[in-house]
């Protein structure tokens, strides 16, 4: 059996991973750990998870990971949000001008460079985790009582996307930020609610809607097979970093 340890950025994507990924993953013989907050300091030995992310301290808290566990058969992820993400990101400037589905191309191959190990399956979400609820917003109605309108107006917002992924990253346009500005209580419940909604949603529809979630827990299912990070077509002018084809294999391949 496959194991995974999964790095995810705040209590709702650990709660969602615990309750909705971990049971799913096991149809396909594939072990999900409890999923690990994410380190954002070191003092005196001692680890500070959670909060405020800096990419080093996740890098480092990765890499203590990888080196314990040693075992091919041993899996590594993430599940970060594209909105918010720290400047010091690899190939965070670079990345910056590209449209998000190739930002997040090129910004995953070069995390994936940079924690430098075949095990490792970077994923970033697009634009954050509350894009998932955007998949079905209806399904807020059973966690908010008398939000029927605020509602059906989020719902007419995810209408004008292609996707629930490309709803943008802005200060007041992210997903999260859309939802607390018509249910103002989802802000101090979305841990709860968040997982919950996304339970209700289901992950077939979660995926229908969300290709590159979707992309990211087929990698799951099968995670000893290889793939490639798909990061073309690029514009012209994009740097010659994101016209690259990175394929990450078995390890148990010679």
């Amino acid at each position: 059996m496959t194991r995974v340890y999964l790095f995810v950025e705040g209590q709702t994507e650990q709660t969602f991973a615990n309750t909705v990924l971990q049971p799913h993953l096991s149809h396909f013989g594939v072990y999900l750990h409890g999923a690990v907050l994410i380190a954002h300091a070191r003092r005196n030995g001692r680890v500070h998870r959670g909060g405020a992310i800096r990419y080093q301290p996740m890098k480092d808290d990765i890499q203590r990971f990888l080196k314990q566990e040693t075992s091919p058969d041993v899996r590594f992820t993430t599940m970060i949000d594209l909105y918010g993400l720290m400047q010091d990101f690899p190939n965070f400037d670079s990345a910056k001008s590209l449209q998000p589905r190739l930002r997040i191309n090129a910004l995953e191959a070069a995390f994936y460079q940079d924690i430098n190990d075949r095990r490792f399956i970077p994923y970033i979400q697009l634009h954050e985790y509350e894009a998932l609820l955007f998949s079905d917003i209806q399904c807020l109605n059973s966690q908010f009582e008398n939000r029927e309108n605020q509602i059906n107006e989020l719902a007419t917002i995810s209408s004008q996307f292609e996707s629930p992924e490309l709803i943008n990253d802005g200060p007041q346009t992210a997903p999260s930020k859309r939802i607390i500005q018509h249910i103002p209580e989802y802000e101090n419940r979305k841990v709860m609610v968040g997982s919950l909604a996304a339970e209700h949603i289901g992950l077939p529809k979660l995926r229908s809607r969300c290709p590159h979630f979707d992309e990211w827990i087929k990698k799951l299912e099968s995670p000893g097979n290889g793939f490639e990070y798909a990061t073309s077509p690029v514009p012209r002018d994009a740097p010659r970093f994101h016209q690259r084809k990175i394929t990450l294999r078995n390890p148990n391949e010679k």
